[in-house]
């Protein structure tokens, strides 16, 4: 059973209290790894490093240089790939090869990526008259915001991780991460990365725990965090807000959302079947840029949802290492009562369960692991709770519309703001529906397609600001001017 400590100004360290708590296989519900939770002391120290690193040698540092140190924690990374996937496989009991495949490879890339832009966008500068006539001339720089507060999400923890660290660490700051309780393992490992390749001591700093009175929320009130990211629910980051409302810190959020697929009736069928079957399905429905809720134009409506159904019904179970296997559990017990809460609750509802809605049989020791069906509904009406509250489970209800004008508003009718697909040949009418939806991003014929160049976030209850390319030097710099009279 591993033991994952803290991981401060270098070092990795337990707790002075000696609280631990446990990791439990998600596959098995066997236990994996004791953590040690940070107290206050531990997020003190934790800032307080990050605080010196700031103002010592990393501080120092050229951004040529900072680059060169980001390529090789990416190189580093790249070196020990079995060991990522071996630590986020374990954590989350998702199949290997889509941590091959997507999710490491991409974790990776991200500090290459933002290395290469901060590198590479210029500021801006303007001459100005004057009185004299000799004129002034103003120019900006950025400067590292500081010590950051990186919180992070369990359901794809490293990619998400260094989808912040990258630019955060790029810009120049520091950085202090909690990484969610559920996926503690690859936050841990890349710490080794960091003293391999020789990034200066408390630069990136790990505390472990919980959000309430624990060192989530120990790490978003403290006063020496000059600006907060987060990615989870929208319920966390409100919370979250408060906190950093004392001191006037900056935000970034990435938050809930219960995001719409809408196919047409003239979208090439088998790839809009199987665009929303990943959007709904991949990672266990545990993905905040899924889809939740599909509107299906009519004249295919019946012919579409018996064409998801048969994929949803051909998942091939298995442990990670199962190169067969497609479809891995749920991140814990208690999501997994989440989940069959709103299973049940559809059925309350008067829903139409198309297939799944229960707990597959699976064979020995897994049969203690946090496995869901996945799940299709029809029949329900838009007040329907699984049909306007977020899940994050593998589940989705599909509903007919008639107009273009009606599947917008539908789309709309949330409070979230994150995402959608719409799948058509009809060029106009993707740019025309594109334009509508009220959403951060969204992909027509397509879905998780990122290029990290453009800007990133949601809108109304999906989140705060936007990062990626230009838009993530916006939140992790300040810029200032510089007037110098001619």
């Amino acid at each position: 059973m591993r033991q994952i400590e803290n991981f401060i100004a270098g070092e990795y360290v337990a707790a002075a209290s000696g609280r631990r708590f446990e990791k439990r296989s998600p596959v098995d519900n066997r236990v994996i790894a004791s953590i040690s939770e940070a107290g206050r002391p531990e997020v003190d120290a934790a800032v307080q490093a990050a605080r010196a690193a700031l103002h010592g040698e990393w501080g120092g540092l050229t951004a040529d240089q900072r680059v060169e140190l980001l390529y090789g924690v990416a190189n580093e990374i790249t070196r020990r790939f079995e060991d990522f996937v071996e630590a986020e496989t374990a954590d989350t009991g998702q199949p290997s090869h889509v941590m091959r495949h997507v999710f490491i490879p991409r974790g990776a890339a991200n500090f290459k990526v933002f290395a290469d832009v901060v590198k590479n966008v210029p500021t801006e500068a303007f001459q100005m008259a004057t009185p004299d006539g000799a004129g002034a001339l103003n120019y900006a720089i950025r400067v590292p915001k500081g010590v950051i507060g990186v919180i992070c999400p369990w359901n794809a923890p490293f990619l998400l991780m260094t989808w912040k660290l990258g630019p955060a660490l790029a810009c120049g700051n520091t950085v202090v991460v909690k990484p969610s309780e559920e996926t503690p393992n690859t936050a841990a490992l890349l710490g080794e990365v960091m003293n391999a390749v020789g990034v200066p001591k408390g630069v990136y700093n790990v505390v472990n725990g919980f959000g309430p009175d624990s060192a989530g929320a120990f790490l978003t009130q403290h006063p020496g965090v000059d600006a907060i990211t987060f990615t989870g629910e929208t319920r966390t980051g409100a919370a979250i807000m408060k906190a950093a409302s004392e001191g006037m810190r900056d935000v970034s959020f990435e938050l809930g959302g219960k995001n719409a697929g809408i196919v047409f009736a003239d979208a090439d069928f088998d790839a809009a079947v199987d665009g929303i079957f990943r959007s709904a399905f991949l990672n266990t429905g545990q993905v905040c840029l899924g889809t939740e809720r599909v509107y299906v134009e009519r004249p295919i409506f019946e012919r579409f949802v018996q064409a998801l159904k048969l994929k949803a019904e051909a998942v091939k179970y298995g442990r990670p290492e199962d190169h067969t296997a497609n479809y891995g559990p749920l991140i814990s017990q208690e999501h997994k009562r989440k989940v069959l809460s709103y299973y049940a609750k559809a059925v309350e509802e008067g829903a139409t369960v198309v297939t799944g809605g229960g707990v597959p049989d699976m064979p020995g020791e897994l049969a203690e692991g946090a496995w869901v069906q996945p799940t299709i509904w029809t029949g329900l009406p838009e007040t329907a709770a699984v049909v306007r509250e977020e899940i994050f489970g593998p589940c989705c209800h599909i509903r007919p519309f008639d107009s273009e004008q009606e599947v917008v508003a539908l789309a709309n009718a949330t409070d979230y703001g994150l995402s959608t697909t719409i799948w058509t040949t009809n060029l106009a009418r993707a740019h025309r529906v594109a334009a509508r939806v009220e959403v951060g991003i969204t992909w027509i014929n397509s879905w998780f397609l990122r290029d990290l160049r453009t800007a990133f976030g949601g809108s109304k209850q999906s989140g705060i600001g936007r990062e990626g390319g230009v838009h993530s030097l916006e939140f992790y710099t300040e810029t200032r001017n510089v007037c110098v009279k001619l």
